[in-house]
């Protein structure tokens, strides 16, 4: 592929955003392969927990499937951790920045949470407040976020748990990925 000639935005031309684009547009349709090795990397930190963070989101995912869960759920599910990796005190900002241009933004707003919302069953141990959630309670993403965290995450350390396999959940992320992200609709005008 071609590369754009040049060395300022203030001197580039259309043929050159045309040149950028179809770049991206490969980059972009390769998404979901790189968010998903990047999954692997939680394989053996495990910070002290039961299981290893790839297993607990392996685990979450598998929760929410079998609660009937839809599709992007579960992706939610098996992402909610992903930033943990990068910057575990706020990885929840990281998952939900990489899941924000394809799901809903409720659901997004609940990835965002649900480091807050999970609290409600340990921040006492840390002299927190564990109602701290309640403060969202007007929020239209409120029961979700509770749901996801009570029933799926908080439960999701469990070593004999018959976890899938993330082979099983492949085929999800890369239905998800595959949405056209929200302002995708952006097109280079060709110049004549």
């Amino acid at each position: 592929m071609s590369q754009a000639t040049f060395t300022r935005f203030d001197e580039s031309t259309a043929e050159d955003w045309a040149i950028i684009d179809a770049h991206f547009q490969t980059y972009q349709n390769d998404a979901s392969r790189r968010v998903l090795e990047h999954l692997l990397r939680l394989k053996g930190d495990n910070h002290g927990y039961p299981v290893d963070r790839y297993e607990h989101c392996l685990q979450t995912a598998t929760r929410a499937l079998r609660d009937g869960a839809d599709e992007e759920m579960v992706v939610c599910a098996l992402l909610h951790d992903i930033g943990d990796d990068l910057a575990p005190a706020n990885h929840a900002d990281i998952a939900a920045g990489i899941l924000a241009p394809f799901v809903d933004p409720l659901n997004v707003w609940m990835i965002r949470h649900h480091e807050l919302f999970q609290g409600y069953h340990y921040r006492e141990f840390y002299g927190q407040d564990p109602n701290a959630r309640e403060a969202y309670r007007d929020h239209p993403a409120y029961e979700r976020t509770v749901y996801f965290c009570d029933r799926w995450d908080q439960v999701a350390f469990d070593p004999s748990y018959d976890t899938l396999p993330l082979s099983h959940f492949t085929p999800m992320v890369e239905r998800i990925f595959s949405r056209p992200p929200f302002g995708e609709n952006l097109t280079v005008k060709e110049t004549s």
